[in-house]
């Protein structure tokens, strides 16, 4: 269904899209077809486990990283996929560095003027926009260590999103991604805390100098934040079963989590905060805007009453904002809904956008105790999705399995896996082109909803949201700058640019069509390709002139890369 669809809606893509439709039926990817079997003799030591096959190992890393690379390969095949998880839990973040702070409202000597590439125009655009965060972002994804980190704290920046549609200042959007970075292992009740008292995300949704209430005044505390924080951040608007499934009332109707009346005492818990105060400065009210530090309370600004929360509870009055803010913020965390909204959610970011019911209730009991205990861990819940028997195996092979790969997984793929490089200038463009502009969301909302159906049907296909015809053709046209037209030069405005490039030459030496295709094919999809469009593929290979070195090579990648079989990652 997922790569259907995705074939409809890119049929004016020509040949490339004649490879769209997926192939097999059934219940959803298991273990892998050379599991060992149970052991009949009875043990002391368990049974060492079977080292994952290629096709396993090349859909965890899939899953797990921007893409994948033949050193990963053999690293996940030599030390086993649980392994290998551990391993990433614990290797340090890849740090957005090189920002420092800078008043809210530019100099004047920092303004662009129009002219490309003056000094004005380039403090701008390296301060003042989210350029040089957003370079950074595909530089880490293509170079870093810490794959699965990147992956899961960009997942997080799609759920506690903010934008720089408001967050502009450079230095800002860099803390705030550093300490998703920071937490993306961490528990979900520390990462909840300190999204809450971030002065990029306290200036994003209000909660920065938001006031108590002011009868003369005639003003109430802002419930932006209040309002999201439930809705997006932690439990949604309906109450959920363990698996994600909706609870009903008696006459079948949803259950919602929370009416006006809790959002008015989460909006009054969330008021007395203002900005970290200036190096040297006095913490005060109003404080100006800086994005560095967490928020600081100022108790005269906090609302002094008792506060209504979830399922009844209500605060004492007259508590400090700490105080508040640790009732209300455990109040959360410990809602049944987080654990199903917030992993269903990861599970649709790593791996399908369909899990059954069972495989979230398997992710939200992870969540509830991770074996130790300890509710929120998100490490562990990362680990189950990763490793859950619905993740896992050669081959999935239910319809709607997998998800349309977005943008900055589909830009950097390519990259990583054909040994290809780039500064990400290009990278940041192309992706925006495909409607996903790096940290510049359109709203609190991320790029897409979790909750998007295909057409017609009743799958969801979140990334689906923002494929259509503009950026379908976006997607091909990345494929043949890379591919076919041998990249992009250098940005000379930009310190240390290379441009980007993928090289073909160890592919051109296969001549045979056949076997050239096999070839990117096993790189690029784990052999996932159907044998119809290899067939087509070498075909469109062998009309290639042979004096052409690389026209073989770059007619069968851009039709593999291009086509509905590779951008649907199952």
């Amino acid at each position: 269904m997922l790569c259907k669809d995705y074939g409809r809606l890119t049929a004016a893509l020509a040949a490339s899209m004649l490879l769209s439709a997926c192939g097999g039926g059934g219940s959803s990817g298991g273990a892998s077809s050379t599991a060992a079997p149970p052991s009949t003799t009875p043990t002391t030591t368990p049974p060492a486990a079977a080292a994952p096959t290629v096709a396993d190992a090349s859909r965890l890393l899939e899953q797990a990283t921007f893409g994948v690379t033949a050193s990963d390969l053999a690293n996940v095949q030599s030390i086993g996929i649980d392994a290998y998880l551990a391993a990433q839990l614990n290797v340090a973040p890849s740090q957005y560095t090189g920002f420092s702070y800078t008043p809210h409202t530019a100099p004047s000597t920092c303004k662009s003027d129009g002219t490309p590439g003056d000094a004005a125009s380039i403090c701008a655009r390296d301060q003042y926009s989210n350029f040089q965060v957003q370079r950074q972002f595909f530089i880490h994804a293509l170079t870093g260590p810490d794959q699965l980190r990147q992956r899961v704290a960009f997942a997080l920046s799609q759920i506690f999103v903010v934008s720089n549609i408001e967050i502009y200042e450079a230095y800002g959007m860099a803390d705030y991604q550093n300490m998703l970075l920071k937490d993306a292992f961490a528990n979900y009740r520390t990462l909840l805390q300190d999204v809450t008292l971030s002065p990029v995300m306290g200036h994003y949704l209000d909660m920065a100098n938001n006031a108590k209430t002011n009868a003369a005044a005639g003003t109430e505390p802002n419930e932006n934040y209040g309002r999201e924080v439930l809705q997006l951040m932690s439990i949604g608007v309906n109450a959920l079963n363990a698996d994600g499934s909706l609870q009903l009332d008696s006459s079948g109707a949803p259950i919602p989590t929370y009416d006006q009346a809790v959002v008015d005492g989460f909006s009054a818990i969330f008021t007395g905060w203002t900005y970290p105060p200036l190096a040297g400065a006095t913490a005060k009210w109003n404080d100006p805007i800086n994005f560095d530090g967490v928020m600081v309370s100022v108790a005269a600004q906090h609302e002094p009453a008792s506060k209504l929360l979830l399922d009844g509870l209500t605060t004492s009055a007259n508590q400090t904002p700490e105080q508040d803010l640790k009732t209300a913020l455990d109040d959360i965390f410990n809602h049944p809904n987080v654990g199903p909204f917030i992993g269903k959610q990861l599970i649709q970011h790593l791996v399908t956008s369909n899990p059954s019911a069972a495989y979230v209730a398997r992710i939200s009991a992870v969540f509830a105790n991770n074996g130790q205990g300890v509710r929120g861990d998100l490490g562990a819940v990362v680990t189950a999705i990763l490793t859950d028997p619905e993740a896992r195996g050669d081959a999935p092979t239910a319809t709607d399995y997998g998800h349309l790969r977005e943008p900055a997984e589909f830009v950097t793929a390519p990259i990583r896996s054909l040994g290809g490089q780039s500064d990400g200038v290009y990278l940041e463009s192309a992706s925006a082109a495909m409607g996903q502009p790096i940290y510049g969301a359109p709203s609190v909302f991320n790029y897409y909803p979790p909750s998007n159906l295909l057409p017609g049907t009743s799958t969801l296909a979140p990334e689906f949201a923002i494929a259509n015809a503009a950026t379908a053709l976006a997607r091909a046209n990345f494929i043949n700058t890379v591919i076919v037209q041998g990249g992009v030069a250098a940005d000379p405005t930009v310190t240390g640019s290379t441009g980007t490039s993928i090289p073909l030459n160890s592919f051109a030496a296969t001549t045979d069509p056949t076997a050239l295709v096999a070839q990117f094919n096993q790189t690029l999809m784990h052999g996932s390709l159907s044998a119809q469009a290899s067939a087509i593929i070498a075909s469109a290979v062998a009309s290639q002139n042979a004096a052409t070195p690389l026209a073989g090579a770059q007619t069968a990648a851009y039709l593999i890369l291009s086509s509905g079989q590779y951008q649907v990652e199952r």
